[in-house]
């Protein structure tokens, strides 16, 4: 039996919702190992020359960017935050919802750490700990903000559309053309 509409609504929602949930507790599970496992300690060398596990914290951007402005990265990720909330009441696409996801989750991760980590509420600095070498050192939270930016990247460029559907290519006023589900299997086939 097909799903009601309204059930496939909610989809992209609870995807959404989950994938944000992953993401957020896979990254303060590995953040509270790290900082157990790796403080006061020398790097884990994992593979040589290319990747190791050392325990940094960051008080600005990605990247150390904006180090010591702190209370404005907090700012943004309460933004970032707000407007994943206020996108989700018109998603309809899987694709995006899988980006504002990881996006949210991402961002929440790393505001947590800004809330609630030393030296105090909304100046705590972000733990970082995998490092590729020529590459600054992140955590799970900045990679699954990083991949969600790629993805929206592509979907934007293919087209694709936060409502469902995509853009039509070459027509006026940005008529959108449905995306199409994909057709329930045939049964009684033998």
């Amino acid at each position: 039996m097909p799903a009601s509409r309204s059930t496939r609504a909610r989809r992209p929602l609870l995807l959404l919702t989950a994938l944000a949930g992953a993401v957020l507790a896979a990254d303060a599970i590995s953040k509270a190992v790290v900082v157990r496992s790796l403080a006061a300690r020398a790097p884990v060398e994992l593979v040589s020359g290319v990747l190791d596990l050392q325990l940094t914290r960051n008080s600005g951007a990605a990247f150390s960017v904006g180090t010591g402005s702190t209370l404005v990265f907090t700012l943004i990720a309460v933004a970032v935050v707000v407007a994943v909330a206020v996108s989700a009441r018109r998603l309809a696409s899987r694709a995006w919802a899988l980006v504002l996801g990881g996006l949210l989750g991402g961002a929440l991760g790393n505001l947590a750490d800004r809330v609630f980590r030393a030296p105090g509420p909304l100046r705590g600095e972000v733990v970082d700990w995998i490092h590729l070498h020529h590459w600054p050192v992140f955590n799970l939270a900045d990679s699954a903000i990083v991949v969600a930016g790629i993805t929206a990247v592509v979907l934007s460029a293919t087209g694709r559309r936060l409502e469902g559907g995509r853009e039509a290519r070459g027509g006026a006023g940005g008529a959108q053309e449905p995306e199409q589900e994909p057709a329930p299997a045939a049964e009684g086939r033998g």
